[in-house]
């Protein structure tokens, strides 16, 4: 009997374990093993006042094709539910304005409406830049702030960038790697485009949203797998819009989707279809080769436990990663260990309507990075998500902490508490006392993609495919939001399925 071995609980792993039942039939053994006590990684769904809520990633992109298809396999295609119409804000220059439209992930397109959030100082740099001679290496990577600093002034960052990207990776953008986090950008500027405002516009229209868009990607070319995307209402600590490295189609309807009852249907959904024997609470210490396929040392040290398997998925985070490919796969652990983790928290909160009943309409509202707030953003959720407010009660969340600010999450959670409710109040003018909440800690939670995260995953991919019987998964691949997990899921499943069927049964 065929056996697997899928390290790693959270979506990528239980998505892998899916694919691979559909792919090897009933007969396949396959186990998941998972660290913490519980499955969904990063995902989280908490009762918050009598309804569930979601603490990690809330959202998707719909226009993606995998989640939609996974509910569909799962059986939880009628859970599926879009926003509303309200529209988001940004915090900048001690303003809250509408968010502005016209950009690339804050990239300033030829037709850019920066009124309200950049100074006059700043909107001249900005509409000096095209003016402004650019030396362009075609296929070369740097840091995205970097770059935007030297053509367009410190503002753009600080006030559109930084807070749409951190959104997105609960980092900094002076630290993310432009071809990682804006493939758009970088593949118009290698195309011969004459300035990063050009650049800007030629993203948006491919993406068929020359209005704005928060992102639109390309293929990694002549590879056949997907350029990294970032995203952000699928990640962790997302406030703003999941983008896609996978070029959309020009289309109506919603961009965004969402599941009514929280990712926690889709985790328990899977796990009941991948038929798989999960193990809460298990570390798995080592990862050894052997002639006919693989062990895995498990439990603790003074009483461990082998696990012989056939083949092995990593759906783990890059740390975990590194350490269990460090004996058989040298140079994937070492591009492993060049990614960098960023810490997080989520505070989400829930009010009597007629206690907020001044709070903006909007659907929430980004931080520029030069704001004297604690919060990144803040999540109108029941004005943004209609059924997460059919009680009648207001629930809203916040994202706090970036990349190298791990020490401002180091108080209590009454402390992350009152800092969100104080800045509720510059922000909404809400100054009342929440009938319930709940702070989520989200330690190493999201995977930082800097400059060269692309070189830095096709050698660790290439290194683990040489192997045989090892594949990797998740988040710290092709993008942080959960499209982009499950498809490296599947694709990790497809990669595996074939030797196993073709190879004689037990080993």
């Amino acid at each position: 009997m065929t056996r697997v071995a899928v390290v790693g609980g959270g979506v990528s792993g239980l998505a892998c374990a899916h694919r691979l039942r559909t792919l090897l039939g009933p007969a396949a053994e396959i186990v998941v093993l998972e660290q913490r006590d519980r499955l969904g990684g990063v995902l989280r769904t908490v009762d918050l006042a009598g309804a569930p809520f979601d603490v990690g990633a809330e959202a998707f992109l719909v226009r993606r094709p995998e989640v939609p298809a996974l509910l569909a396999e799962i059986g939880l295609a009628d859970a599926l539910t879009h926003p509303t119409a309200a529209t988001a804000t940004i915090r900048a220059g001690g303003r809250t304005v509408g968010l502005p439209r016209g950009t690339l992930m804050g990239v300033p397109g030829r037709d850019a409406d920066l009124g309200g959030v950049l100074s006059d100082a700043g909107r001249a740099a900005v509409a000096a830049e095209p003016s402004t001679p650019l030396d362009w290496d075609p296929g070369t990577d740097v840091a995205l702030g970097e770059l935007l600093r030297r053509r367009f002034g410190p503002e753009v960052v600080d006030r559109i960038a930084d807070p749409l990207l951190g959104g997105v990776y609960a980092g900094r953008v002076d630290r993310l790697g432009l071809r990682a986090t804006v493939p758009a950008l970088a593949a118009a500027l290698d195309a011969g485009a004459g300035s990063l405002t050009e650049a800007a516009s030629t993203g948006m229209a491919g993406s068929g949203q020359r209005g704005g868009t928060l992102a639109a990607g390309t293929p990694a070319a002549g590879t056949g797998r997907t350029a990294p995307p970032p995203a952000g209402n699928g990640a962790v600590g997302g406030t703003g819009a999941e983008p896609s490295a996978v070029p959309q189609p020009v289309a109506v309807g919603p961009v965004f989707g969402a599941v009514r009852g929280g990712y926690r249907e889709v985790i328990a959904a899977l796990v009941a279809a991948s038929g798989a024997r999960v193990r809460t609470g298990v570390t798995v210490r080592e990862l050894h080769r052997r002639p006919d396929g693989w062990r895995l040392v498990l439990g603790p040290v003074p009483q461990p436990e082998a696990l012989d398997v056939d083949a092995v998925v990593l759906a783990v985070p890059a740390p975990a990663a590194r350490r269990l490919l460090e004996p058989v796969a040298p140079a994937a652990a070492a591009a492993a260990g060049r990614i960098e983790l960023a810490s997080s928290a989520v505070v989400a909160l829930a009010f009597r309507a007629a206690d907020v009943a001044g709070m903006p309409g909007t659907s929430g509202c980004l931080v520029a990075a030069d704001e004297p707030l604690s919060v990144k953003g803040v999540t109108h959720a029941s004005t943004k998500w209609a059924h997460l407010g059919e009680d009648g009660l207001v629930r809203l969340r916040a994202s706090i902490g970036r990349f190298g600010e791990e020490a401002s999450l180091q108080v209590d959670d009454a402390e992350l508490v009152a800092r969100v409710r104080a800045d509720l109040a510059v922000l909404d003018g809400v100054d009342a006392v929440p009938v319930a909440s709940f702070v989520q800690r989200w330690g190493g939670g999201l995977p930082q993609y800097g400059v060269g995260h692309g070189a830095v995953v096709d050698t660790l991919e290439s290194a683990v495919a040489a192997v045989g019987g090892l594949e990797v998964a998740g988040s710290m691949l092709h993008g942080v939001g959960v499209p982009a997990c499950v498809a490296t899921a599947r694709a990790a499943a497809e990669r595996l399925a074939p030797a196993l069927l073709a190879a004689p049964t037990g080993r």
